[in-house]
């Protein structure tokens, strides 16, 4: 299922769509003043969704004209008079069957009725109201459309508005489904706010990290021979990459976390015992089959026996036990539902099933989309007490998500992720001030790398989604999201609260940061866990020597490093501060090597760049015969963060002129000095 269908499954409440923000009800009316517009001009015109997103509307129609951007300006000109016209968005309750009525006639989704042309796709949307549910219409001037609404007023409320794209969708994000037209626009309160936006977006261009990684030589995608979706980091990246693991790994250190590592794979019951599969398979890659050999068939075949036996002694008709079962994970009861025995029983049905489809189809191994189910066997690998909690295991695992095609986008969205994990497994006194230490990390790394701007995204269960899309657990959802939200308060934290978006097995929080520029960017994800390490029988001893389950905690404050260098990228515009710099610093001299009366300049030169290549200091010479003025030209082209520029009367000063990129001549110190200074700039991580 796609990211659209699942967006379109998961239908907005009466509730959900009360809580629009009055930016959001402006460019959900102008989606409405859009349809009036396009009919006006092409009175055949079948609309299907028209909702607010991320940064605007569309509108997906099906239309005998094909719509290109060279008929937008006649569009907007048609959309400026029923802006003008000040039209009142006037709400209409209507029965289901006047709803019908409307729609085969025509008049739903259009400016009249149209006599053999019914409203095919509001038809198709009616059967989706639940029974009981109020069907609304919003009518501006002539247009009337089926909605729930919220919009503004009147339509001279809508301020300033442009289009921005056409493509083509798919009704539902179905692809078997009609291909329509969608149209895209963006809508502001006012002029002022709109302008800022396309100049944010210019300025986001200039800034792309696919376009400036390329620049630099961070990176590399090589379709053709490694694949889409795989970054290759280049010796540039690679630093990058390196500085934020090494930043992670001290941080986590002195917090107390334990490093840990895991395979890059796993077979197929660690994905089933953690409910991964089949659930999440459309995003794994496919499983490898291992041909099973003789001596791992003959203990295959004497544990399948022992269960027989076992399930023999239970009454149960072991030849009807479908092996199909186990291998698409079918087999799933409510275990409140059932007693110990059919609990048992189920369970053993389960295994043998699995046993089974190993020994004849081979064992079946999966490449990790996460590192969660690794580290829950490491916490089972040792009988654990209430002395040892917390326990937190950390780790730089990689990870393999097979993305479609059509969403992989330079770094922002890949199929091999590494990340600087870590699971918290803690008892539930211990869980407020150990997920206020994670939420406290994060606020360090925004200090770090000059982020002002941040909130988090507490996402909650919602009660209809029990059993489906999340753990049936009523009392243990609401338990640990009072946990969280609790700990968000009294940490005076900026978030808001969304229903309906956790994760299936707890609440989350989604980190949202806003770069320089002001574009926004989720960057990583803070996790409660209160169902998974139950299915893998994770226990600890308490006080009273009674066996319970941890709560657990999963966290990555910089999420994939693949995304956070992408973000990065484009929040320095490719000028990185010095500790994080690929190239940190780089000696030009005004002499050339090779030259005999330059000879002792070089000298002079190599040893400040030995100092601080001694020093772990990512330093570049250049001693070539150009002109001054064209080696600073390319250091400064190639965003070299310090230039230490040393000519005659520098050597004989024992002093060096440094320069910085974008910044210019800083002045001449001497060399002990400036090394000293770059030194602890490093260390620091000075912004």
């Amino acid at each position: 299922m796609s990211a659209e269908q699942e967006n379109l499954k998961d239908r907005k409440t009466l509730d959900d769509r009360a809580k629009m923000t009055e930016l959001e009800r402006i460019r959900h009316s102008c989606a409405h003043v859009l349809a009036t517009a396009i009919l006006r001009l092409w009175p055949d015109a079948q609309f299907a969704y028209g909702p607010p997103v991320e940064n605007g509307f569309y509108y997906d129609l099906e239309c005998s004209h094909r719509i290109s951007p060279e008929d937008f300006e006649k569009i907007e000109a048609e959309m400026k008079k029923e802006i003008k016209a000040n039209n009142v968005f006037e709400k209409l309750t209507v029965t289901r069957e006047q709803a019908i009525a409307d729609a085969q006639s025509g008049r739903l989704g259009g400016l009249a009725e149209r006599p053999g042309n019914a409203s095919k796709f509001k038809l198709d949307l009616l059967k989706q109201i639940p029974e009981g549910e109020a069907i609304s219409y919003f009518k501006n001037g002539d247009f009337i459309d089926l909605c729930a609404g919220p919009h503004v007023m009147r339509t001279g409320n809508i301020g300033a508005f442009k289009l921005t794209s056409v493509a083509a969708a798919y009704y539902k994000g179905d692809e078997k489904g009609p291909q329509l037209q969608r149209i895209y626009g963006t809508a502001f309160k006012n002029k002022t706010a709109l302008d800022e936006y396309f100049k944010m977006l210019e300025e986001a261009k200039r800034r792309d990290h696919r376009k400036i990684g390329e620049e630099m030589g961070l990176y590399t995608i090589d379709t053709e021979y490694v694949g889409p979706g795989l970054p290759l980091w280049r010796e540039k990246g690679t630093a990058i990459v390196e500085e934020l693991e090494k930043l992670a790994k001290e941080t986590e250190f002195l917090a107390g976390y334990q490093r840990v590592r895991t395979p890059h794979l796993a077979r197929e019951k660690m994905y089933k015992t953690s409910g991964h599969l089949p659930y999440y398979a459309e995003s794994m890659f496919p499983p490898m089959i291992m041909p099973t050999e003789d001596k791992q068939r003959q203990e295959l075949d004497r544990k399948i026996k022992a269960l027989e036996d076992k399930l023999r002694s239970l009454d149960v008709d072991i030849n009807a036990i479908d092996t199909k079962e186990a291998v698409d994970g079918v087999v799933e009861e409510d275990d409140e539902a059932r007693g110990e025995d059919q609990f048992q029983e189920n369970d053993l049905i389960a295994e043998l099933a699995a046993l089974r489809a190993t020994r004849d189809q081979g064992d079946r191994y999966y490449l990790k989309a996460m590192n969660c189910p690794h580290h829950h066997r490491i916490f089972a690998a040792e009988p654990r007490s209430y002395r040892a909690l917390p326990l937190r295991l950390a780790e730089y695992g990689t990870c393999y998500r097979y993305e479609q095609s059509g969403e992989l986008f330079g770094l922002m969205r890949v199929r091999s992720l590494n990340m600087n994990d870590a699971h918290i497994y803690c008892t539930e006194e211990q869980f407020a001030s150990e997920f206020k230490a994670v939420n406290e990390m994060y606020l360090k790394y925004f200090k770090i790398f000059g982020l002002e701007k941040y909130q988090m995204r507490f996402s909650t269960h919602s009660k209809e989604g029990l059993g489906k899309k999340y753990v049936n657990e009523p009392e243990l959802w609401l338990k640990t999201e009072d946990m969280v939200r609790k700990v968000l308060v009294e940490s005076g934290i900026n978030f808001v609260e969304v229903a309906n978006e956790a994760a299936f097995y707890g609440p989350k929080i989604d980190v949202q940061v806003w770069s320089a520029i002001g574009r926004e960017f989720t960057i990583a994800t803070n996790q409660v866990d209160f169902a998974v390490p139950a299915k893998f029988g994770l226990v600890y001893k308490d006080r009273d020597n009674v066996l319970k389950t941890p709560l657990c905690i999963h966290r990555a404050p910089l999420g994939t490093h693949e995304r956070f260098i992408g973000f990065l990228i484009e929040h320095y515009a490719g000028n990185f501060p010095l500790w994080l710099a690929p190239e940190q610093v780089r000696v030009l001299t005004l002499g050339a090597e090779g030259d005999e009366a330059s000879a002792p300049l070089i000298q002079y030169a190599k040893d400040i760049a030995n100092a601080l290549h001694s020093e772990m200091v990512r330093v570049v010479t250049d001693f070539s015969a150009d002109p001054i003025k064209a080696k600073i030209a390319n250091a400064e082209e190639a965003r070299v963060h310090t230039m230490l520029v040393i000519g005659g009367r520098d050597m004989d000063a024992g002093v060096v002129s440094v320069r910085l990129h974008g910044k210019g001549p800083q002045g001449a110190k001497p060399k002990a000095e400036v090394v000293a200074d770059i030194l602890a700039a490093i260390k620091e991580r000075r912004s």
